[in-house]
């Protein structure tokens, strides 16, 4: 039997709140044309809820057209209307990469969806604040969990637990403890990078040592320095890891893996001052694809930040409820 979430919304009268629940998973097709409601009695007793209150709920639905009843039969489901449905997006940051992601989401989407977009900044407590003044008024909520280094993981999970399952969508990093069977569109942060360097250790036996550049008060996962760890160990390759490339002395041999473009600009052009040639006496390898690198014909390491927006946005439009690992990979250049 179809389990409802009855919205909890101080806005809405409990008749309100109880339709409104009802409708949503008809215009999510979570309930199905023809489908049977339970009875008054039943909706009354599973879920607490005054039999009048049921009963008025249920008339409100027949009213708009959701719902139709036969007299000894019961409540039955007529159908989702040609309605959009309502998302929420809420990244982390804007970024070049969060535009990918979001123009493939949008674009899949299509007339189906409204979208509304907010940002967190890594804060739990903005991301509780926005989810709060969100709670009933939207069909998905799609979210980016990255937060401060420092942010306690039992304080967000709260935030997550607020959220209906069949509502929620995870985007790009998995959340440790979360005990829910949403959406989920996700990085492998450690393993990505292990298994991508692995692919290509070809290129990088010539080099002795990994050094990563991974700012302290940046927010990248840290899982990225286990992962270049387990490569370090198995292929007998010295690991370092750097805070910022401005006080870098290059060494040759080395390959440096950086996570910001400013260390990047920097790494360059350290390396062009001590006549160090990339791809020869240096390595040089950078977090996620942008047209500049491409230019400047920079090995990368990245995932598809298009791919996760369509995925994401297909599994909304087919109630496909799925955890999928988006595709992540180096892209071969002459730095490496």
């Amino acid at each position: 039997m179809h389990k409802f979430k009855i919205i909890e919304d101080r806005e809405l009268t409990r008749i309100q709140q109880v339709a409104e629940s009802i409708r949503r998973d008809i215009e999510k097709g979570l309930l199905q044309r023809n489908e049977q409601l339970p009875s008054i009695n039943e909706f009354s007793s599973e879920y607490k809820v005054a039999r009048d209150t049921i009963e008025k709920a249920y008339g409100l639905l027949k009213k708009q057209g959701y719902i139709n009843s036969f007299a000894g039969k019961g409540y039955f489901v007529v159908g989702k209307k040609d309605k959009k449905l309502k998302v929420l997006l809420v990244f982390n940051k804007l970024s070049t990469y969060k535009k990918m992601v979001y123009d493939s989401f949008i674009e899949t989407l299509g007339k189906h969806a409204n979208v509304d977009l907010q940002i967190h900044h890594y804060d739990p407590h903005l991301l509780k604040e926005i989810i709060e003044n969100a709670l009933g008024k939207y069909h998905y909520y799609v979210i980016m969990p990255h937060f401060y280094l420092t942010a306690k993981t039992e304080e967000y999970l709260k935030i997550f637990e607020m959220i209906p399952e069949q509502e929620l969508v995870i985007l790009d990093k998995q959340i440790k403890g979360l005990k829910k069977n949403c959406i989920e569109v996700y990085q492998d942060f450690q393993n990505d990078i292990y298994s991508a360097l692995a692919d290509a250790k070809d290129l990088l036996l010539k080099y002795d040592r990994i050094a990563v550049v991974l700012k302290k008060e940046g927010h990248h996962p840290r899982e990225i320095i286990k992962g270049v760890r387990q490569f370090c160990l198995e292929f007998n390759k010295e690991l370092e890891v750097l805070s910022s490339a401005e006080t870098i002395a290059l060494n040759k041999g080395t390959v440096y893996i950086e996570t910001t473009e400013s260390d990047l600009a920097l790494l360059i052009k350290k390396a062009r001052q001590s006549k160090m040639i990339p791809g020869k006496s240096i390595g040089i390898i950078s977090f996620n694809e942008t047209v500049l690198k491409e230019l400047l014909d920079v090995t990368v390491i990245t995932t598809d930040f298009e791919a996760m927006g369509r995925t994401a946005a297909k599994c909304i439009l087919d109630n496909n409820c799925r955890k999928i690992r988006n595709p992540f990979y180096m892209i071969r250049r002459k730095t490496l």
